[in-house]
């Protein structure tokens, strides 16, 4: 038998116990699509299961908060044809729990048996403490939730927004645009306190006042009532509606008890190719935390990009001929307040901060170097050097600083 022979009966092999198996994915968002289709492009012949919680067919998160919510489009539907591609869709149907030693999921609808389990459940956002029950107060995660918001922001109504963080600003945003009064509430000093260092985050505070809309920082919800926000200091906020940014946590609630091993968030903790804890598991997307040789810590992502990227990693690692280790640099974008916001990397709190222009202008960006090299950049209104910068994070390139401090000097010229 030749060797081109030999390869063939094990290819063949290889297919035949691919066709055999079985991969169902908990999650119909990005990260759950993206691993189905990810494994009929790499060749995986056997059976596929995508399991939403939802009754909607699989659609994109960000256009809820744009262009959706906006009612400038009805959906955002993923542009694939599932059956064509031989994914099994089970829409409307909950998990409850997973026996990893039996290779079963439950559900309401009764046990689902997998020879290779994908958890794809992304995150779900935090509620507001007392808040249950209350009219008028929103979250904006799913379609159903978009939907409510729009006749509220087609009325025209006083809106309190209650965090400045990422999705805060982008509905505070497109609440503006539909041409609402709009307070935005938050209990740090400066929006988007978590993600960003003080000098950074402290200028986007003046890009809330001139579009119109009033940030209030050092504020504390006190408690929410109908068509009010009553504020820690007594402030009382008139409100005919409430909608609630303060954060997501990854939604696996459902795995308490099965033995699958979380981290300090409650995420899935996996390895570098993207395996749980439990045997034939894998997790991805926002529900997921992954060690990064890069960066020399575990990194819990809860952006698109991540969502779409570690699916090829997962379907790779399932079928198992070209295994692969995921490391990627991190990226997100956001539309807020006239301005295009990007950030690729990670960087810390010591890492050396480098301004390319003047932060209280339209344009400009910021770089963080460790030990010389780009570890991450954000860049405002300036897509080049996010693209030219994430590049040079790919690389791990050094960067002369003063040449990177010029904003009229190309990114890529500051490489030593």
């Amino acid at each position: 038998m030749s060797e081109q022979q030999r390869q063939s009966g094990r290819q063949g092999g290889r297919a035949e116990r691919q066709g055999e198996r079985h991969v169902v994915i908990v999650g119909a968002g990005m990260a759950g699509v993206q691993t189905a289709v990810a494994l009929r492009e790499q060749g995986f012949a056997g059976t596929v299961t995508l399991i939403g919680a939802e009754p909607h067919q699989p659609y994109d998160r960000p256009p809820l908060s744009k262009a959706v919510l906006l009612g400038k489009a009805e959906g955002s539907a993923f542009d694939i044809d599932f059956e064509a591609l031989g994914i099994g869709l089970t829409l409307g149907r909950e998990v409850t729990g997973v026996r990893p030693a039996d290779h079963e999921l439950d559900t309401a609808d009764g046990p689902i048996a997998y020879d290779v389990l994908v958890l794809a459940t992304g995150a779900e956002p935090i509620r507001l403490p007392g808040t249950e029950g209350v009219p008028g107060v929103h979250l904006l995660r799913t379609l159903d939730d978009a939907a409510r918001l729009r006749p509220v922001l087609a009325e025209q109504h006083d809106i309190v927004v209650v965090g400045a963080g990422w999705i805060g600003a982008e509905f505070a945003t497109a609440a503006r645009e539909a041409g609402c009064a709009v307070t935005v509430v938050e209990a740090a000093p400066r929006p988007l306190a978590g993600a960003l260092p003080e000098a950074v985050a402290a200028p986007m505070a003046s890009w809330y006042a001139d579009s119109g809309a009033d940030l209030r920082t050092h504020a504390r919800v006190e408690h929410v009532e109908p068509g009010a926000v009553v504020l820690a200091d007594g402030s009382r906020l008139p409100a005919g509606a409430v909608v609630v940014g303060i954060g997501a946590r990854p939604a696996t609630a459902w795995l308490t008890g099965s033995g699958i091993e979380l981290g300090a968030h409650r995420e899935v903790v996996a390895d570098d190719h993207l395996r749980a804890s439990a045997p034939d598991v894998y997790a991805v997307g926002d529900c997921a935390s992954f060690p990064s040789g890069r960066y020399g810590e575990r990194l819990l992502v809860h952006h698109w990009d991540n969502a779409l990227q570690g699916p090829r990693t997962v379907a790779a690692n399932i079928i198992g001929d070209t295994p692969a280790v995921y490391d990627p640099v991190p990226y997100f974008w956001s539309e807020q307040f006239g301005r295009f916001v990007q950030y690729a990397g990670h960087h810390a709190p010591d890492d050396e901060l480098v301004w390319r222009g003047d932060p209280t202008g339209v344009a400009w960006s910021a770089c963080w170097l460790r030990e010389g090299a780009l570890v991450a950049v954000l860049a405002v209104g300036r897509p080049r050097d996010l693209a030219q910068g994430r590049k040079l994070i790919e690389s791990a390139t050094p960067l002369d600083p003063a040449l990177a401090a010029d904003p009229s000097v190309p990114l890529k010229r500051a490489a030593l």
